[in-house]
């Protein structure tokens, strides 16, 4: 975003970035902030703070990538559910062999396509790596989306590819820290608020466990660099 990234705002750009913020990394409502705020002497309406997280979340995700750590080679999938407008989605995460997040994708379906609509953008992102070993749980789509990618050139014939549950504990506990941040909110009203919001829980995780390159694992260097990223001066 350009410097007048809160151009025709109501509110200083550090509140808005501070709302955003908690509301990604806390198991916090927006009813929850809205009170938080007053305490503070700022009067905000909760629907307010709902417009700041939708818009800003993206960008968040989008200016911390170019800053990630590369991961390793040993690719860890698996789904957890998510729900929209009261019915569960699904959204595709991977971890690799150290607990670092590779990817995620939010998707309505559980399938071939949507299998391999992920594994296509975890091999895209310039964090990543080409695996040397995927390992996933028994869900049947994964093997013909592994194939069709081996036939189309997009990943490697000598992938490892392993279907086995308990070696996928780790990303099954992973899971958990994101659950734990959307439990609160109580489901999504659309795919698209959804797949915003999550796109800022996901990298703000990424920024917890440390894979923001050259960044200091403590609170006020995270408030320092977001601000940052957004121009606004430490």
């Amino acid at each position: 975003m350009p410097e007048n990234s809160f151009k025709w705002k109501h509110y200083a750009g550090e509140i808005i970035l501070l709302n955003v913020r908690w509301y990604l990394k806390y198991p916090l409502s927006y009813r929850n902030l809205k009170e938080m705020m007053a305490e503070r002497g700022i009067e905000v309406d909760h629907t307010t703070i709902m417009r700041w997280v939708h818009q800003y979340s993206p960008e968040i995700e989008k200016k911390v990538r170019r800053y990630l750590k590369p991961t390793n080679d040993s690719w860890k999938m698996d789904e957890t559910y998510i729900k929209v407008k009261g019915e569960w989605k699904y959204l595709y995460r991977a971890v690799d062999s150290d607990g670092n997040t590779i990817d995620f994708m939010l998707s309505a379906k559980r399938n071939k396509k949507a299998a391999k609509r992920f594994l296509k953008k975890a091999l895209c992102s310039k964090h990543n790596q080409i695996p040397r070993v995927i390992t996933v749980d028994k869900n049947p789509a994964y093997p013909p989306a592994v194939n069709e990618l081996k036939n189309d050139r997009i990943l490697p014939q000598n992938v490892n590819f392993r279907q086995i549950k308990y070696l996928n504990n780790m990303i099954e506990q992973d899971h958990r820290s994101i659950k734990r941040i959307v439990r609160p909110m109580l489901g999504f009203q659309s795919i698209t608020t959804a797949i915003k919001t999550i796109k800022g829980i996901e990298i703000m995780h990424m920024i917890k466990k440390g894979q923001v390159d050259t960044l200091n694992q403590c609170v006020r260097a995270e408030v320092n660099f977001i601000n940052q990223l957004f121009g606004i001066a430490a």
